[in-house]
């Protein structure tokens, strides 16, 4: 009994070793890089291509590492299951694969009161590590459309009659599943990923495709095709619809969650950011949070 006592105080001796360590902010300026976790493979936000880091939130993170003088070095996440998993693995507790190194600051991050103070089923704050701060990107659901095949698309009503494409396992893949009744449904065909729905309809096996706005203008974007158009339809039935995207720290280091704030806000407001995001031909909308202050620098120019 003696000898298992010693082996359990051990191990976790060792476990406490490799546990990841936050860098306070000062470490961070001293050592002269910024760690920033992005998605792999998740065009137009952050990607590789032909060996070089491209992508809107790529081009952010060099922006905000420059703002505070530092170099960039970006830490890329497969996503797991949920955020929740990937908040932990990168900014908080750190993967199992490499446990002794964690990011300075996560990308992509809802910025939702709700899920910032999510609970579990014993009622523990499921994010009470994370900070969850400076909202970048307003985003929306959004549906393009092959003109060839569907003039116009005035209504989503309309695929009950014309086939969708989506995500499977996605918001949108519910809704069309879900809404009117569930007239959609029989219309409404799933693929592994936006890209490869958005193929779909190039190849006219569906007529249209809905997903993340972003997603839907960079596909465009890149198609060059004038007869596939985004629509400017409404989303009747569905819950939200447009929510803020921004960045997550350790919940010990709100200096440097100060700082890059500062520096995204004079991104924002200089409109530095906003051709960022039309270089991915991306339309930008300021989130709500900076609206005032970015109207504000606008009528003191």
């Amino acid at each position: 009994m003696r000898l298992l006592i010693l082996v359990l105080c051990s191990l976790l001796t060792l476990a406490q070793v490799a546990q990841a360590q936050v860098r306070p902010f000062d470490d961070i300026v001293a050592s002269g890089v910024l760690k920033v976790a992005v998605y792999e493979n998740f065009p137009p936000y952050s990607f590789q291509e032909d060996g070089q880091a491209r992508g809107v939130d790529v081009e952010l993170a060099q922006q905000l590492a420059a703002s505070q003088g530092l170099k960039l070095e970006l830490m890329w996440m497969t996503p797991g299951e949920k955020l929740d998993d990937d908040l932990r693995n990168f900014v908080w507790k750190g993967h199992y694969l490499r446990p002794e190194e964690l990011a300075d600051v996560m990308l992509r991050v809802p910025y939702d009161r709700e899920f910032s103070y999510k609970r579990n089923e014993l009622g523990e704050m499921v994010n009470e590590l994370v900070v969850m701060f400076a909202p970048y990107q307003r985003e929306r659901w959004q549906v393009a459309h092959d003109a060839r095949r569907l003039k116009e698309v005035p209504s989503v009503a309309v695929f009950a009659y014309h086939p969708i494409g989506v995500e499977v396992d996605s918001v949108p893949s519910f809704y069309l599943s879900a809404a009117f009744g569930g007239r959609m449904s029989r219309n409404t065909r799933h693929y592994p990923s936006p890209p490869l729905a958005f193929a779909a309809m190039r190849e006219g096996k569906v007529d249209a495709v809905m997903a993340m706005r972003g997603e839907i203008d960079w596909l465009l974007h890149e198609a060059g095709d004038p007869q596939l158009k985004a629509a400017e339809n409404a989303y009747p039935e569905m819950g939200r619809q447009q929510w803020d995207i921004g960045m997550a720290v350790h919940e010990s280091n709100r200096q440097l969650a100060y700082a890059l704030e500062g520096g995204l806000v004079e991104l924002i407001g200089s409109g530095e950011l906003a051709k960022i995001y039309a270089r991915y031909g991306l339309r930008y909308e300021v989130p709500e949070l900076y609206e005032g202050e970015v109207q504000a620098q606008t009528h003191g120019e």
